[in-house]
C-alpha cells in the first residue's frame, strides 16, 4: 500500500524522518470528512529474544525492549458493554460488528464472557468464564445480537459484575494457569443511575479489581465522561481510547483490540545497576503485547563506560524468562545527525534521546497528576511537568503555546479550570496565547456584548428559517436529507469569497413520530478565498482554523482569535462567532446533551448575524434569500361544484376556500402558518411554512445543494448570477 498524499519518507540504516502535511483539499480527497483520527505510523525493526537495544547520546540513554518468537499467553477477557438507550442506532450496531470480529479472533486457549449493562445488568454466562470453541462463539454472538439499548447507565454495577466474574475465575484457576486477564469496558455516556459520584465509582472499582487484572476503557462519542474512563484505566493498569461516532467506529474498536490481542509476557521488570544510572523512567510493566515496544530512558552516571548491565525478568505462561547481558553502549555520533539529509542542524534533533527521556518523564508525571487526590501533590506535579515542557518545547496541558510568526492573536481561555488528559498531546491546544499584539489593534478584555443573532438560520432537525425584515415576513422550511449529506448553506465564492457548508448526522426518530429518522448538522465549514485562503471547521467539540498556521480550539473553553480580516470567538459550551472583514458574521450554536434521548445528537445551529458583506450573487439554501423581496397573497380556490352553480353566496364560498401563497422570484408557493422555536428554544417565531423540502421556494431541488466534500466551494451549483 502506498503512503497517503503529501507523505515524504527519508531514511538511512539507522534513522528515518516521515513528513505528513496534507492540505485541506488533500484531506478531503482521502476521506469525505477530512482526516479526523490519529496519525498512525507503522514500522518494525530487526528483533530477537534479547535484552533489547540501547542508544546513548550526551549522557542520556534509551532502552528498547521488544522480544519476538515467544508463544502467546492465554487471555481471560470480560467485555462490559453499555446497552443504555443512548447506544441505540449506529453506536450499538458498530459495537456489535466489532465484537463479532473480535470473537472470531479469539484463540482456543482463551476464556471470555460478555456483560451488557444499563439500569439492569445482563450476563451471558453467569458465574463462569467460557472457553473459546465454535459453539461458545456462536452462542455469544446470539447474545450480542440480542442486546437492545434501553434504560439508564449504571457504570458502577456493570464494572462490579465484570470484576466479580474475573476474580472468581482467577481464584479457582490462577494457581494452575499463567494467563493475562483483562476487562474491556465500553460506554458512550455518564453514570445516570446507581452510584453516580466519580470518586466512589473509582474507589469501588479499585477495591473490586485489587490489581489482579487490568481495565481497558473505550469511550464512544462526545457525551462520554472521558475523565472518568481515564482515571478508571490509569488506576487499574489499563489504557483508554476515545472513539468518535462515525463510519469507522467499528474499525477503530477492532484496531484497539488488535493492540492487545496477542500477549507475550506478563509481570515484566527491568533492572540496571543503581550505581550506573539515575532518573530512570518506568521499569515495571504488567503486560507486553506483540507489536508493541517497551521503552525505558534515563541518564548514565558514568558516561565513559562502554557497557551497561541489564537484567530482565518476566513470565511467559508457566515459564519464567530471565535475560541478563552487558549491553554495549552504541553512541549516536553527531556526524550522523548534524547536517544530514534527515535531521536538521537543530538542537531539537541533536538531543533527541534526552527529549525522549523528557517526554516519558512528563507522561509519568501526568499519570501521577490524574491519580492523585492531593491538591498539594497536584501543584508540585504541575510545577515539575511545566519545567520539563518548557525545557523541551512540548505542548502540554501544563503549559501555554506561543504562536509565532502568525497573523493571529489568541486570548487566554476565560475559564480558570482546565481539563487535563493525555489523549492527543501536541494536537489538542487546550490553552493558546499569541504573540503580543500591536497597540490599539486588539483588545484582550472579554467582550461584554451579547451575541447578536438573526432569525435567518439552519438549526435542529434541520429546520430552516429565513427572515425578510423589509417585508416583515418570516419563512420556514425543512430539509429531509440523509446522514452524511453535505449541504451548501451560503455560496458567494466569486464575490466576497465566502462559502459555508454543513454536514448532516442521523438519529432515530422519536416514538410515534411521522419521520423515519432525524438529521442534525454535525459539522459546519467556512471556506474563505479572499484576501487569502482560509478554512474553518466547527464541530460540537472543537474549532479547527487553517490558514498559514493551524489552530485547534476547544468548544468548552472561551477563546478569541483575531487577525486583520478574521475573528473567531468561542463562548464556552454555547456558541462560536465567525466575523469576516467586519461585514459578515456567522454564529454557530453548540447543542450538547448531558443525558441524550435515543433521538438526540450533539449538533450545531447556523445563524447569519450580519450579511452586509455578502453580494447579491449569494446563493445556497440560505444565501439565495438575502436580497429578495417577498409577499403573501391570497388566491381564491373554487371547487367544480362552485364553478357550475354560481349563487349569491359564491363570493363568500370562494373566500372561505382561499389559500395563502408566497410570491418569491415570480413564483407562487403554497404556505401555511406555523410557529417555530429558534435560539436553542429560547425564542418562538411565527413563520410561513413551505412543505416538501421547500419545493418551488428554493431554486431547483434540495439535491442541487449537495456537495461532494466539506471544503467544496466550486461553482457547479445554481447561482443568482445573471
Amino acid at each position: 500500500m502506498s503512503p497517503p498524499p503529501s507523505t515524504v519518507i527519508n531514511q538511512t540504516n539507522n534513522f528515518a524522518k516521515i513528513t505528513f502535511k496534507p492540505n485541506v483539499i488533500q484531506q478531503a480527497k482521502i476521506a469525505q470528512n477530512g482526516i479526523l483520527g490519529d496519525l498512525v505510523i507503522r514500522y518494525d525493526v530487526h528483533r530477537n529474544l534479547s535484552v533489547g537495544d540501547l542508544q546513548v547520546l550526551n549522557g542520556y540513554f534509551v532502552h528498547y525492549f521488544a522480544p519476538a518468537n515467544l508463544p502467546p499467553l492465554p487471555k481471560n477477557l470480560v467485555f462490559v458493554i453499555d446497552t443504555s438507550a443512548s447506544m441505540v442506532g449506529k453506536k450499538m450496531k458498530q459495537t456489535q460488528e466489532a465484537l463479532f470480529a473480535i470473537l472470531d479472533d479469539l484463540r482456543p486457549q482463551d476464556h471470555f464472557n460478555i456483560i451488557g449493562f444499563s439500569n439492569r445488568v445482563k450476563v451471558w454466562e453467569k458465574n463462569k468464564m467460557k472457553q473459546v470453541s465454535p459453539i461458545s462463539i456462536r452462542d455469544a454472538k446470539k447474545f450480542i445480537f440480542g442486546l437492545y439499548p434501553t434504560g439508564d447507565t449504571n457504570i458502577n454495577e456493570g464494572i462490579r459484575t465484570g470484576a466479580a466474574l474475573l476474580n472468581s475465575y482467577l481464584s479457582n484457576n490462577g494457581k494452575h494457569e499463567k494467563s493475562v486477564s483483562l476487562m474491556i469496558f465500553l460506554t458512550d455516556g455518564r453514570p445516570t443511575i446507581g452510584e453516580k459520584e466519580t470518586r466512589k465509582i473509582l474507589g469501588n472499582t479499585k477495591n473490586a479489581i485489587q490489581e489482579k487484572f487490568c481495565l481497558l476503557s473505550i469511550g464512544i462519542g462526545n457525551d462520554v465522561d472521558y475523565n472518568l474512563l481515564e482515571k478508571l484505566s490509569l488506576e487499574n493498569c489499563g489504557m483508554v481510547r476515545h472513539i468518535q461516532e462515525d463510519e469507522d467506529a467499528a474499525a477503530q474498536l477492532k484496531g484497539f483490540y488488535n493492540e492487545i490481542r496477542t500477549p507475550l509476557l506478563s509481570d515484566i521488570r527491568i533492572d540496571y545497576p543503581t550505581d550506573s544510572v539515575q532518573y530512570v523512567t518506568q521499569t515495571m510493566f504488567y503486560n507486553y503485547f506483540n507489536g508493541s515496544e517497551i521503552v525505558v530512558a534515563g541518564k548514565l552516571l558514568n558516561q565513559s563506560s562502554e557497557t551497561l548491565h541489564v537484567e530482565i525478568t518476566a513470565s511467559n505462561g508457566d515459564k519464567y524468562v530471565v535475560l541478563k547481558a552487558d549491553v554495549k553502549i552504541d553512541g549516536v555520533a553527531q556526524s550522523e545527525i548534524t547536517g544530514s539529509e534527515i535531521f536538521e542542524d537543530n538542537i531539537v534533533y541533536r538531543n533527541h534521546i534526552e527529549r525522549l527521556w523528557g517526554y516519558l518523564t512528563f507522561k509519568e508525571l501526568l499519570t501521577a497528576w490524574h491519580k492523585s487526590d492531593s491538591v498539594k501533590d497536584k501543584k508540585d506535579i504541575v510545577g515539575k511537568g511545566g519545567k520539563i515542557a518548557v525545557q523541551y518545547n512540548f505542548v502540554t496541558p501544563f503549559t501555554l503555546l506561543e504562536v509565532k510568526n502568525s497573523g493571529f492573536q489568541a486570548d487566554l481561555p476565560k475559564e480558570e479550570s482546565t481539563s487535563l488528559f493525555m489523549e492527543g498531546i501536541g494536537q489538542k491546544l487546550l490553552s493558546i496565547q499569541g504573540k503580543a499584539a500591536p497597540q490599539g489593534v486588539f483588545s484582550k478584555k472579554p467582550s461584554k456584548q451579547k451575541t447578536l443573532l438573526s432569525k435567518t438560520s439552519a438549526d435542529g432537525d434541520p429546520h430552516f428559517v429565513v427572515d425578510f425584515p423589509m417585508n416583515k415576513l418570516t419563512v420556514c422550511f425543512n430539509i429531509d436529507g440523509k446522514p452524511s449529506d453535505i449541504l451548501r448553506l451560503v455560496s458567494d465564492h466569486k464575490s466576497s469569497g465566502v462559502t459555508v457548508n454543513g454536514q448532516l448526522i442521523g438519529a432515530p426518530a422519536p416514538p410515534n413520530g411521522h419521520k423515519k429518522q432525524r438529521t442534525y448538522f454535525s459539522r459546519i465549514t467556512i471556506v474563505l478565498n479572499k484576501p487569502k485562503r482560509s478554512y474553518i471547521e466547527i464541530t460540537p467539540s472543537k474549532v479547527i482554523l487553517d490558514t498559514k498556521e493551524r489552530l485547534i480550539l476547544s468548544s468548552n473553553k472561551s477563546t478569541t482569535v483575531k487577525s486583520d480580516n478574521l475573528t473567531v470567538e468561542v463562548i464556552a459550551n454555547s456558541n462560536i462567532t465567525v466575523t469576516i472583514q467586519g461585514t459578515i458574521s456567522f454564529v454557530i450554536l453548540v447543542h450538547h446533551y448531558k443525558n441524550p434521548a435515543p433521538y438526540q445528537r450533539n449538533h450545531l445551529g447556523f445563524y447569519i448575524s450580519n450579511s452586509k458583506g455578502l453580494s447579491s450573487n449569494s446563493h445556497g439554501l440560505l444565501g439565495q434569500f438575502l436580497y429578495n423581496d417577498v409577499k403573501i397573497i391570497t388566491v381564491p380556490v373554487k371547487t367544480n361544484m362552485q364553478a357550475s352553480n354560481q349563487t349569491t353566496e359564491g363570493k363568500s364560498d370562494s373566500t372561505q376556500n382561499a389559500v395563502n401563497m408566497l410570491n418569491v422570484r415570480n413564483r407562487l408557493v403554497s404556505v401555511t402558518r406555523k410557529q417555530r422555536k429558534i435560539y436553542n428554544g429560547l425564542h418562538q417565531v411565527d413563520c410561513w411554512f413551505v412543505k416538501n423540502n421547500a419545493a418551488k421556494l428554493i431554486d431547483g431541488t434540495y439535491r442541487d445543494y449537495l456537495v461532494p466534500h466539506l471544503f467544496d466551494c466550486g461553482s457547479n451549483l445554481i447561482t443568482n448570477e445573471v
